[in-house]
């Protein structure tokens, strides 16, 4: 059966004038280029030090390019810096106020009008396209809620709860954004954007690029995001992680007996139990993710 989630908690920044590519290419992890050729990038924008600060996706819209990001504060937040950036550049930045963002999984992407060679579509008054992380996190919708909403119910897919979102998406160790991944620590190559496409190793520099590369080329790293099965209650959300007594890492997203955690990778190969607020934790990686040797 196919889902779709409305999100109430992300939004959409619309990026026009003549620079507007330039002007993102010098800022984000991915090679905003893509995006002009007609389909959806995940990026990631660091701070000087090459931190997480923000994830999105950027998709073309006509003239412009258009951020799905995080909403309230954090969407405050992403257009503050980006303006700071802008200097004499021909770009500018609004929030799309009338559109919202959908989810849709367990679809055929065809049924949209989407493939590998049409990845973005116009759709319900705005645009489709094909989540580029996994082909498992299927595709998202940008346009007017309620125009989005009958044509997703016209297509047969059922509305689902946030939870029930969660639910598909934390077992592919996938993050959701600051919730995953604390702004100002968090490395990307911790939280999987180079398996899930977040990361161009070819393209120029970019704010932040250093530590990154560094990262990848001297095998940095030693936490890694991924997946659990929690045997018992379901600690809140933070919670610390222990292994022989010794900090492990962190619990972030939750949905009854999974969860997704940042976990250092030394006891999860040793296999050392994992505990969090008295629940057992069991790594469950999925098939794109591995540990460093």
């Amino acid at each position: 059966m196919s889902r779709f989630v409305q999100f109430s908690d992300r939004g959409v920044i619309s990026l026009s004038g003549n620079d507007r590519v330039s002007f993102l290419q010098g800022l984000v992890s991915n090679d905003v280029t893509l995006a002009e050729s007609g389909r959806a990038v995940w990026s990631a924008l660091l701070s000087p030090q090459g931190k997480y600060r923000h994830d999105f996706f950027i998709l073309k819209d006509g003239d412009r390019l258009l951020l799905d990001c995080e909403g309230g504060d954090r969407m405050m937040d992403l257009g503050q810096t980006l303006r700071r950036y802008v200097l004499r550049a021909d770009a500018k930045l609004d929030i799309e106020r009338a559109w919202s963002v959908f989810a849709v999984w367990d679809m055929d992407p065809a049924a949209i009008g989407l493939s590998e060679s049409e990845a973005k579509v116009p759709f319900a008054g705005g645009q489709a396209y094909i989540d580029p992380r996994l082909p498992a996190m299927g595709v998202r919708v940008l346009a007017p809620a309620e125009a989005a909403r009958a044509a997703l119910t016209a297509l047969g897919a059922v509305e689902a709860s946030s939870s029930e979102w969660d639910a598909h998406r934390i077992p592919l160790g996938v993050p959701d954004g600051a919730r995953d991944m604390q702004p100002d620590k968090a490395l990307l190559l911790e939280n999987g954007f180079a398996e899930l496409h977040g990361v161009d190793w070819k393209k120029g520099c970019y704010m932040g690029q250093e530590l990154t590369a560094r990262t990848k080329y001297r095998g940095l790293v030693k936490k890694r995001l991924m997946p659990v099965r929690i045997d018992g209650t379901a600690p809140e959300e933070g919670t610390q992680v222990l292994a022989d007594g010794k900090d492990a890492g962190t619990l972030y997203s939750v949905a009854g007996s999974i969860g997704l955690a940042l976990l250092r990778v030394d006891p999860v190969k040793r296999k050392a139990p994992l505990m969090a607020s008295g629940a057992r934790l069991e790594p469950a990686m999925p098939d794109w993710l591995t540990l460093a040797e």
